[in-house]
């Protein structure tokens, strides 16, 4: 896995993702970390956007999943998210977070989610 990496961190979306009906119905912020992993050497000395992953582009592929068609659950929504970066990108490693902070929950924190580390199949020949 590359040690370097792209950080989109912060992304706040609006969507109707959750199990509860009312969830589904009126919506609820999110907040989206992302981490790519992904060579960044030659993007450093060409110093040229065609060299390295557009993190305009990543934002709207989370953009979106994040606004598009509801998941019942955070997990299967971060899979989601993850296999489209993997797909679209070249990268390595995609590690994402997914926060709630307004989940229907009695009781006070700052937010509750989940968090997924994905990497890039690896194709072996026999």
């Amino acid at each position: 896995m590359a040690t370097d990496k792209i950080i989109l961190a912060g992304m706040k979306f609006y969507g109707h993702h959750g199990v509860l009906p009312e969830e589904r119905k009126l919506g609820q912020c999110f907040v989206v970390d992302v981490e790519l992993y992904v060579s960044l050497q030659v993007p450093g000395i060409a110093d040229e956007l065609h060299t390295t992953v557009d993190y305009a582009k990543v934002y709207e592929v989370i953009r979106a999943r994040m606004e598009g068609p509801p998941f019942r659950l955070l997990e299967a929504l971060a899979e989601s998210i993850a296999s489209d970066l993997l797909e679209v990108f070249p990268v390595d490693t995609v590690k994402l977070r997914i926060m709630k902070p307004g989940a229907p929950v009695n009781g006070i924190f700052d937010y509750m989610g989940v968090e997924i580390t994905r990497s890039r199949s690896l194709e072996y020949d026999d």
